[in-house]
Order: C-alpha cells, then structure tokens, then sequence
C-alpha cells in the first residue's frame, strides 16, 4: 500500500501536471504578442493566487525589458539591469522576496508613483531552447501570505512552456511585418506609376477596413479584405504605361486593355504562395470590377457569386475615384456621391456594403480622404464629427435642422472641398502682393 505522504504528493504532482497542461493548452494557439502576454500573465495570476503579474520581455538590440501590457500599469520599458528584474536577468535565478521593503534591491519608487503598495514579489527568468534569458517574470502580492518554493517550481515550469510561445509570436510578429511591408511596398509602386492615383490603394484599404468594422468582419476577414485591397489594382503591372496615364478620352481598344487588368490582378497573385487564411485574396482582389447584375469583369459573377469582401472593395473602389483631387476637377460633391451609390444598388452594388458605407463615422471618412494632410486636422473638430454619419450629413445639408447641424455640414465640407488648403494659397498669395 502507498502510504498516505506518498499518496498527498502524488496527488499534488497530479493537479500540477493538470494545471500546466491547461495553460499549455490556453497559450499555444495565440500568436499575437499582445493578446499572448496578457493570456499568460492572467493563467499565471489565477493558478499563483497573486494580485498582479507582469511579463518582462528582454529586448537584446536595446539591452531593455519591457512589457507591452501589464496588470495595473500602461507598457513599461527600462534598462535590462535595473530592478527586480533585471537581478534575474543578470543572475539567472529566482528571486523570492517576502517583504518588499525591507529588501535593497526593491524600487519603491513606482508604488509611490501609482498608489499601489507591493507586499511580496516573486520574480523567474524566462528561457529558450538553448537556454538563454528571453524575458522575466513578475508576480506580486501573494493573496494569502508570501509566495513559497513550490510558486517557485510552478513559476520555473509555466516559464518554460511561455518562453517557446513568446519566441514563435515574435518569429510570427516578425514575418507578418516583413509580409506587410511587401504588400505595401507592391501597391505603392503600382499607384506610383500614376501620379493621379498616389495613395489610392492604401485609401481604398481604409475605407474597406471601415465597411467592414461596421459589418462587424472577423479579425482575420478584415486581414484578408486589407491585402486584397492593397493588391487589387495589382495588374495594372502589366497595362502599357501609354494608356494608364492617358488624359484624353480612351479607344475601345484602350478601355478593353485597361479592363484587363483585373483579370492580370489574379493571374499575378495566384503566383504567389499566400497562407492558408489569405487563400482567397486573389479571387477578391480581382473581383472588385464585377457588378451584382452580372455585367462587370473579368468574369461576369453575379449577386452570390460574388464574394462580400468583392463587394466592400468596389463600393470603396468608387468612392475613392470620385472623391479624389484631380489637376483637372475638385471632389465631387458628397451628396452627389452617396446617391449616386445609392441609385446603383442592385446593379453594381449590393446593398449591404452601401448602407454600412452610409454608416461610417465623419470623422474616419476626414482622417482618410485627408490623410495626406494630418497636420490641417483639429482634434476638437473630428471629435465632434464622430457622432454623426453621412446619413446624418446629408439631412443636416438638405433640410431645416437643429442648432449643431450647420456646423456639422461647415466642419465636414471645409475638409471635403480642402477649403483650409485654399484659405492657406490664398494668404500666401496676398503676402506675395
């Protein structure tokens, strides 16, 4: 028979293996840094039984650790040496600290700072594979009584299984930065090639992104909309310069090949080897030429056949072509605009996007459609265009109203028609005379 001490302890080891096999099962399939840190740090708090806990990451091109999010606190950033912390770093070993204050090594300095008043901390270096410090650990204020040497195990233990983590989201924050530079860099050299449409991918992937903020996507549906947007006018790679840039009026010739370039968007990116969530971009991204009756291109989908994100991309498509300053018109009325999406549902346009487009903020339309001119926005004034719609600009325009509706329509059109730009020529002007 096993004696009743040998019994306890392997019920104890039990429930361990039981509770690091569920944070293993919490944090492996999370590979946004952020979202990562603040789940370990909430497993962590909820199996030590501590008021707070932070997770250090050690930053070697800087020689810093820092913790995006904490519990309690904004990010923190400071020298790897310094504190708690960083006497695990430079040691490699657990510190446990029963007393905070009666410890030298224990900064007060941010308890005075924030009102919070650390009891007791226990801190445990982070390692990789090959056994290098990668982060640190710290939990503070053991609820009941000072933190003991089976913390310490169960910390050392959870540490192990977040270092291997914490190393695959930077490897994964890394890729996806490098892949969106890419991205970016593809669509600025298209919209490069004319200088009417500079920005015009980078607009048109923030105004899809809001369509789809208001149809409440899916993070990873809103990914996949943003890289189709980008990419969509990828085609016009392969569009003679001579008519990309024409300003007369183009042959029927003309016009079929630069309709073509749809159909070289596809083409194009069905070469590349996109993940498995961005398999659809080159379906999308083509698409945004086709019209819910059938007669768009490159292949003629109707209604259903057309993917909603399609869809979000030729709603943005248009508005940004009309709303954009040519050398050779201004912006087309707002009004104007919204009707004329509006009188081509069910033709070119499915409903569902206009009528979330027609619910987009004020405020976000401005900080798009003036994007190239961030420092002429007053924050006072966007904060005040935030409670209203184009719904709610174009009754304000069009009818009597109440007492914030003018300023509404005078906020919003000084933007829409740059009318800040033309008082600013007109003064340089008079300044010259």
């Amino acid at each position: 028979m096993t004696d009743p001490e040998t019994l306890h302890m392997q019920q104890r080891e039990h429930e361990r293996l039981k509770m690091l096999l569920k944070v293993a099962g919490s944090i492996s399939s999370e590979m946004q840094l952020d979202k990562l840190l603040r789940l370990i740090m909430d497993e962590v708090k909820q199996v030590l039984q501590c008021d707070r806990c932070t997770v250090f990451v050690l930053d070697r091109e800087h020689n810093e650790l820092w913790s995006r999010v904490a519990h309690g606190e904004s990010e923190i950033r400071f020298p790897a040496h310094l504190g708690i912390a960083g006497a695990v770093v430079q040691s490699g070993q657990v510190i446990n600290i029963p007393d905070a204050y009666a410890d030298s090594r224990f900064n007060p300095n941010i308890d005075r700072q924030t009102g919070y008043h650390t009891r007791n901390l226990l801190s445990a270096p982070m390692r990789n594979k090959p056994g290098e410090i990668i982060g640190v650990f710290q939990i503070l204020n053991k609820l009941e009584g000072p933190f003991t040497r089976e913390d310490e195990e169960i910390l050392n233990a959870i540490s192990v299984l977040a270092a291997t983590q914490i190393e695959n989201a930077q490897l994964y924050e890394e890729q996806k930065k490098t892949f969106d530079s890419l991205v970016e860099t593809l669509a600025s050299t298209i919209d490069a090639r004319d200088p009417l449409t500079a920005g015009h991918s980078q607009r048109i992937s923030l105004y899809a992104d809001e369509i789809g903020r208001v149809l409440r996507l899916q993070t990873q549906e809103r990914e996949v909309l943003r890289i189709s947007a980008l990419l969509h006018d990828y085609g016009k790679i392969a569009v003679r310069e001579a008519v990309l840039t024409k300003n007369d009026k183009l042959t029927d010739e003309e016009f079929s090949h630069i309709r073509n370039h749809a159909a070289y968007t596809r083409s194009i990116l069905e070469k590349i080897n996109f993940s498995r969530e961005l398999r659809q971009v080159p379906l999308i991204a083509a698409s945004h030429h086709e019209r819910v009756d059938g007669t768009g291109y490159p292949a003629g989908l109707m209604d259903d056949e057309i993917p909603l994100l399609s869809k979000i991309l030729a709603v943005a498509d248009v508005f940004d072509a009309l709303t954009s300053k040519r050398h050779y018109r201004t912006r087309m009325p707002f009004t104007e605009v919204i009707q004329l999406l509006l009188d081509n549902i069910g033709s070119q346009f499915d409903p569902l996007p206009v009528n979330a487009f027609r619910a987009v903020k004020l405020d976000r339309l401005v900080r798009i459609l003036e994007h190239e001119h961030p420092d002429r926005l007053e924050a006072e004034e966007l904060h005040f265009l935030s409670g209203f719609d184009s719904v709610d600009y174009i009754t304000a325009a069009q009818a009597e109203a109440p007492e914030f509706q003018p300023r509404l329509v005078r906020i919003f059109q000084r933007y829409y028609m740059q009318e800040y730009l033309q008082s600013s020529t007109t003064a340089q002007t008079q300044g010259k005379g």
